[in-house]
């Protein structure tokens, strides 16, 4: 199977229309509109076993194949373009480089699952992405693949873009639906699922913009293809987007069960030439890494979850020698607090007395129990909130504390960091 960028090489034109249908695009959503059904396209998907990537792991096909076609009901199918977690830009790689890759796989997909009106729900702060993926749908409209008898069928689909404003919790499937809707940006309660009552109590597909971004390869290429790519488990490529203190940060796709090593030597390695001393591996609401736990390991999703982390959204964070993950846990508390949406107690308080507690630290005022107070918030907010940043907030404030505590006694004890003076990053408090 061809991999993602190396099918799209970053030229001025990659993303237009005319570049795209030079390499073949959408004779893949011709030969379906033409020739397969339905429910033939949603086999494929299944067999494939293309699993969610925007953090989840859930098997897109398995989703889809909840929905019951032809139960004269509207459904829809949205893609989740918000990308808010901290670490994490692969997304805003596809919607800016290859935008008809996504609006093809989304028409595949709207045909499997009897969708007439599909949307993007975009991260309000993406402006050349929001750019390219409105140029691209307006090219697709005007050529006759998009909206009313897609290139001369009886099937009719038109994508919409919605942008949001910038709510991390919108990143979340229910509250992006709900935020779709007109309403404040809240979570709902699950049951009903999304594919039985989603956007306007209609059955309602959520992906993400990279695992829909594959649906076209899948059907082009086939099933067998796709998992001839990766491990039994995890099969396909992964984007993986790597910053922080590498010499070269930037999205790299590889095949699921890459080497973490042979990542990092691709990314030129540690920046300066310091030791690794930890990664978070897949955005922060992935528990951290120490060096010597990453480095022998696989990137696929059985190998990190063995390791007590997992691939998340592919944010991937290097972390030298030399950074105080105090300070790197201040950073994210204080993010995790501000974009709580309030919604559940547990949360509302519990990310506000985390981040108190840390800005105490920091600022030389910490107490010793403070340590203790920070593991019993954190496991007060676990399966206690209606989504799941009460929970992320709680991962990585004990995954941090469980493998670097002597930072935070030591800032106790002393009232500043034991890496003042020999910083590679240092947040202001």
């Amino acid at each position: 199977m061809t991999k993602l960028i190396m099918t799209f090489p970053v030229t001025e034109t990659s993303h237009t229309l005319a570049s795209y249908r030079s390499r073949g695009g959408y004779a893949t959503l011709e030969r379906v509109v033409r020739e397969m059904r339905p429910e033939d396209v949603t086999r494929e998907v299944t067999a494939a076993g293309v699993q969610g990537r925007g953090g989840a792991a859930f098997p897109a096909g398995r989703k889809w194949s909840v929905i019951k076609l032809n139960d004269g009901q509207p459904h829809y199918l949205c893609a989740n373009a918000d990308e808010g977690e901290p670490g994490t830009f692969k997304d805003r790689w596809i919607l800016e480089n290859a935008p008809h890759l996504l609006l093809e796989s989304m028409l595949i997909a709207a045909y499997a699952l009897q969708v007439r009106h599909a949307f993007v729900y975009m991260r309000g702060e993406f402006d050349l992405p929001y750019r390219r993926l409105a140029s691209a749908i307006d090219e697709a409209t005007a050529a006759g693949l998009m909206g009313e008898r897609i290139l001369g069928s009886a099937f009719d689909c038109d994508v919409l873009i919605y942008r949001g404003a910038g709510s991390y919790v919108c990143g979340e499937a229910s509250a992006l639906l709900t935020s779709i809707e007109g309403k404040r940006g809240y979570p709902r309660n699950r049951p009903p699922r999304l594919t039985v009552r989603g956007l306007y109590q209609r059955p309602t597909v959520v992906n993400n913009v990279e695992t829909l971004s594959n649906i076209t390869g899948i059907v082009r290429d086939g099933a067998a293809a796709f998992r001839a790519v990766g491990t039994a488990d995890s099969p396909g490529t992964r984007l993986v987007s790597v910053s922080g203190h590498v010499n070269r940060p930037g999205v790299h796709e590889i095949d699921l069960g890459y080497a973490f090593e042979r990542l990092l030597d691709d990314c030129g390695g540690v920046l300066d030439g310091r030791a690794l001393k930890a990664v978070i591996p897949g955005g922060i609401s992935s528990k951290v890494l120490t060096g010597d736990e990453i480095m022998p390991l696989a990137l696929d999703h059985e190998s990190l979850a063995a390791a007590g982390s997992s691939l998340g959204s592919g944010g991937m964070i290097v972390i030298a020698e030399g950074t105080c993950m105090v300070r790197l846990l201040q950073v994210m508390l204080r993010f995790y607090h501000h974009e709580s949406c309030g919604q559940c107690t547990p949360c509302r308080e519990g990310m506000g007395w985390l981040h108190r507690i840390i800005d105490r630290i920091v600022a030389g005022e910490g107490r010793p129990e403070d340590i203790d107070r920070l593991y019993r918030i954190s496991a007060a907010n676990d399966g206690t909130t209606i989504c799941g940043l009460g929970d992320a907030a709680g991962y990585a404030t004990s995954g941090i504390l469980n493998k670097f505590r002597p930072e935070f006694e030591y800032w106790i004890e002393h009232k500043r960091s034991r890496f003042d003076g020999n910083l590679v990053c240092r947040a202001s408090s």
